[in-house]
């Protein structure tokens, strides 16, 4: 059952990271500073969920938890930023301007794509992205923990 149960977990972490990379990839859909800030614990969370399976050590199903839990605290701040409930990052990052003419970085900046964190680009049911990454991901949360505590 404990396989399973990281299975699941590391699994949800990998669609959420799928359907983030279909959202910015074929919906055409820039992130911002903080949807990236969500993608990183989810990366984890699937990274342990493969270690967790091949290497029975009680503490990975744990990490896995705290990598879910982290990622759906991120998506709640996010999605109180795009509410309006309070203040979020007031710059964006931009890419390594190392080794460009000022031509060259010039057209970089006018191509990017400008991407705020306080605009909500989607939403289904009124949640937003991040909130339904924080509803997501503390239901993995949840599965990460019953995997640690199976035996």
């Amino acid at each position: 059952m404990r396989k399973l149960l990281i299975l699941a977990a590391a699994g949800g972490s990998a669609a959420m990271l799928l359907g983030a990379f279909g959202f910015q990839y074929i919906g055409d859909m820039a992130p911002c500073k903080m949807c990236y800030w969500q993608r990183y614990p989810h990366a984890a969370a699937a990274g342990i969920g493969v270690l967790a399976l091949l290497i029975p050590a009680a503490i990975l199903p744990w990490l896995g938890a705290l990598a879910a839990l982290s990622t759906g605290a991120i998506g709640v701040f996010h999605a109180g930023v795009e509410k309006g409930l309070w203040e979020g990052p007031s710059t964006c990052t931009s890419g390594p301007i190392g080794g460009l003419s000022p031509e060259d970085l010039m057209a970089q900046i006018m191509t990017a794509p400008l991407v705020r964190c306080d605009e909500i680009p989607w939403e289904m049911f009124g949640v937003s992205m991040a909130g339904w990454n924080a509803i997501v991901s503390f239901g993995l949360a949840l599965i990460w923990i019953a995997a640690a505590r199976s035996r």
